[in-house]
């Protein structure tokens, strides 16, 4: 009996999982069409939609956040920012009394090609929330917020893991 609730489980978190992976690969999909709608490379319109949720959620990035956030190396971070900045998507500001510090604002029209984008489906995916209590709500709110860690941690993890390969002169193997 206690094998076949365990089983049950397992099932659930495997249901859970995959529906985990759709919900993914949709947001995925609506960001390379974002991409493409406004005209720009998708790891340009990530890192615009990321410049201008955090604005928005009232913390702006800085250039090394953004890159952290989508991940891109420091060289290449610059370049995208170049680039957005000479299309007029972004600004660099510096807004603290520590001049060195760069803050990164997104072009007013980004925010209103977002919502235009993006709003119809904000009304749909806040109707169907609406039908959960909220405390339902919290619940599946820490229930991401921990996958979202164990990935963090699983991810950081694998960034010290230098990964074996046949040619490789440590690799014991012949």
């Amino acid at each position: 009996m206690e094998e076949a609730v365990r089983d049950g489980v397992a099932e659930q978190r495997e249901r859970l999982m995959e529906s985990l992976r759709i919900y993914g690969g949709h947001y995925s999909e609506l960001s390379r069409r974002f991409a493409t709608w406004l005209g720009l490379h998708s790891t340009d319109a990530t890192a615009v939609l990321e410049i201008a949720a955090a604005e928005e959620r009232g913390a702006p990035l800085s250039p090394a956040r953004l890159s952290a956030r989508i991940p891109l190396s420091t060289g290449a971070t610059t370049a995208l920012l170049n680039r957005l900045e000479a299309a007029g998507h972004i600004t660099r500001a510096r807004e603290h009394s520590d001049r060195r510090i760069v803050t990164l604002r997104s072009g007013g029209h980004i925010q209103e090609r977002a919502d235009e984008f993006f709003g119809p489906l904000a009304h749909r995916l806040d109707a169907a929330m609406s039908h959960y209590p909220p405390r339902f709500l919290e619940q599946v709110e820490a229930f991401i917020t921990d996958l979202n860690a164990t990935m963090d941690g699983h991810l950081t993890e694998q960034d010290v893991v230098t990964p074996r390969s046949p040619g490789n002169s440590d690799d014991p193997t012949p």
